[in-house]
Order: C-alpha cells, then structure tokens, then sequence
C-alpha cells in the first residue's frame, strides 16, 4: 500500500480546501464543497472565504443568509456552522443522536430525569407561534416544567440537540453585531428536514463529501470532523468506489479515486486562516498542517498563518492593522510574502481603507 508522508498530505490538503489556489467558485458552491465553514465566531467565515475564493465579495455571504440559502446551526461538533440549506436539511437528522448525546456529556447531572420528548414538544410549543427567540428566552418558557435542571443545561438541549434551528440573520452578517435569535429550520426554510434513512444513505454521502473536502483521510478523522462515531457502515458501503493509502505512522488512509494529490513540491502560498478553521480542527491527525507542538492553538481560537502550507505564525487584527506574530524564524523571503498577503487582508478588512501590517519577530 503506497505511503504518503506528510508533505504530500499538506498539499493534498490545501489543494481541497481550496487553500493552494483560491477558487473561482460562487460563494454558494464553495459552502457546500467544504462540507459547511466553522462559523462560532460570526466574522470569521469572511476570512476563510476570502482566503479561498478569488475575488471574494462578502456582501455575497450575507445575502446568502438573508436569502435563506445558507444556514447558522449546530451541527459538526455540535458547534455553529455555516452550511447551505439544502446540505442542512438533508444531514441534520443523522446528526440527532449525537447532539443529544455531546449535550447530556456537559450536563448529565442537571438533566437528569428530564424527558427528552416532553422536552422537545414543549419547547416545539413555544416556537410554534414563528417568533424567534433567544436560547435563554425559550428555556426560561418551559422552564417552570423542569425547574431543577436550571435554563441552561434546557436551552442547550434544546437549541442545540432536540430542535433542528437556524440563528437568523442579522446574526453572522458582514460586520453586524447581532444576538442569536433561533427558528426552527423548517420554518425559516419552508422545507421540512428530511428523514432518517434505513441504509444510511446521509452517512455515505458524509463519507464521500469530507474525501472530497479533506482527504486522503482516515475515519479517526472524519469522527474529528463530524463528531459522530466514525461512520463505520458507511464507510464499508462505499469502501469499493475508494483507494486506500498509509500515512507515516501506519494509519490506514481512504479518497476518492480521482480527487487531486498534488506533487509534494508544488508551491504553498501563504494564507491567513480564521479561528477555529476545519482545514485544522477536521482532523484527528493534524500533524499534516500544523505541527504537535502548536496543537492547542487550533482549539484556543488562534487565527494562524500558513506558510509553505503549515502553521508558522498567529495574527490579530486591531483598528486597522493585521499583527502577524512568527512561531518560529522566518526567511526573508517568507516574511516579505507574509507581510503581502497580510497587507491584502488588511485592505479586504478595511474596504481597501487600509494595508497596514505588522510582523513581529520570530
């Protein structure tokens, strides 16, 4: 079985997520090629798809979630992601079990003895009159039904897990503060979620759209990405249409076929990534873009630098300068591109206001 070191990797990986040539796709089109952007950060979605599409407009983001053609939910992780609708409503039952399940991990105790049934229909009661409302408004509705388990451990069960919802736009917006205000998805979308099929037909379709997005990759790493259990009938029913690999540490790695390896030596411009960004956080092995050192970065919420496609610096934005700061010493060379594409940002931040970037040293 061939071995692809961790270079080939890296760019097999940057090629995906469009981070080796930023993508003339519509903004719409890459949302779904990436299986949904991290998105519990409201702003930061702008920066990734900047980083990735040529020409990115943000405007086009917004109207999308104006539109309703693209989703603020819960769902990979039972983090806030931006998925477009039509993914949203066909995944988001295979995801039920899960949210559930990564809910009673943070509050077992508190909802102890609290039907989760009755729960769902009390709080689908509240919202049946179209209003949206706040996690803290709903769970303080129903709260009196339950009033040892405290609102928030209800609210997040609800919003979270039991109720399929979309946060409403102005949230997530280019450049509006807004607080998340909840409906469920059918009634913001006027389309009910779909229901749970008997082959898993969702889970295969999971396992070929996070190849597409992420691979060569191995079901560790898809559990990372997705939070559910590793897909394992899913993988094994679609395991004929793929090709399998190793990686340097013997983990067995699957892909589409024909999705793009590039050769290793292929050159990685530098691209400035936002917090909590899935080329990081949709793996269990992430040693393919950043190094074990600088792991936790990824969890923290660093916004990080790729440079020869690896994470080499951290960067902040404050009034109108992007401050870029080194991990480890940069060439002349590297802190020149850095600084160019740093100053690009800047200007994308500020409307072409400003380009103002300042690299600390390493």
């Amino acid at each position: 079985m061939t071995v692809l070191d961790t270079r080939t990797l890296n760019r097999a990986t940057l090629a995906r997520q469009l981070l080796l040539d930023r993508a003339a796709l519509p903004v719409h089109d890459a949302v779904a090629h990436l299986g949904g952007l991290q998105a519990q950060e409201p702003q930061e979605p702008f920066t990734g798809l900047w980083s990735r599409l040529r020409a990115f407009d943000p405007a086009a983001l917004s109207e999308l979630l104006t539109g309703r053609r693209v989703v603020r939910t819960h769902l990979m992780r039972r983090t806030v992601h931006l998925l477009t609708a039509d993914d949203v409503l066909a995944w988001r039952t295979r995801f039920d079990a899960m949210l559930r399940q990564r809910v009673l991990g943070t509050y077992r105790r508190e909802l102890a003895g609290v039907d989760l049934g009755e729960l769902a229909a009390a709080g689908r009661a509240v919202l049946a009159d179209g209003e949206p409302r706040s996690m803290g408004e709903l769970a303080r509705a129903v709260a009196h039904r339950w009033p040892g388990a405290g609102p928030r451990p209800l609210g997040e069960m609800l919003i979270a897990a039991l109720i399929p919802v979309a946060q409403l736009p102005p949230r997530g917006l280019w450049r509006v503060k807004a607080g998340v205000r909840n409906l469920p998805l059918p009634a913001w979308l006027g389309r009910d979620v779909d229901p749970l099929a008997e082959d898993d037909a969702v889970g295969q379709v999971l396992v070929r759209r996070y190849l597409a997005a992420y691979g060569p990759a191995a079901t560790a790493d898809l559990r990372a990405w997705s939070g559910l259990a590793g897909l394992p009938a899913a993988v094994k029913a679609v395991r004929e249409e793929l090709v399998a690999f190793r990686d340097e540490r013997g983990r067995e790695l699957l892909d589409l076929p024909d999705a793009p390896r590039p050769d290793p030596d292929t050159p990685a411009p530098v691209r400035f990534l936002p917090a909590f960004d899935n080329a990081i956080l949709g793996y269990d092995d992430r040693s393919r873009i950043i190094d074990d050192a600088h792991r936790g970065l990824s969890v923290a919420g660093e916004r990080v630098v790729l440079v020869d496609g690896r994470v080499a610096a951290t960067w902040q934005a404050t009034d109108e300068t992007v401050v870029v700061k080194p991990l480890r010493r940069l060439t002349k060379a590297e802190r020149t591109e850095v600084a160019a594409e740093g100053g690009e940002l800047a200007s994308f931040r500020s409307d072409g206001e400003s380009d103002r970037v300042r690299l600390e040293a390493g």
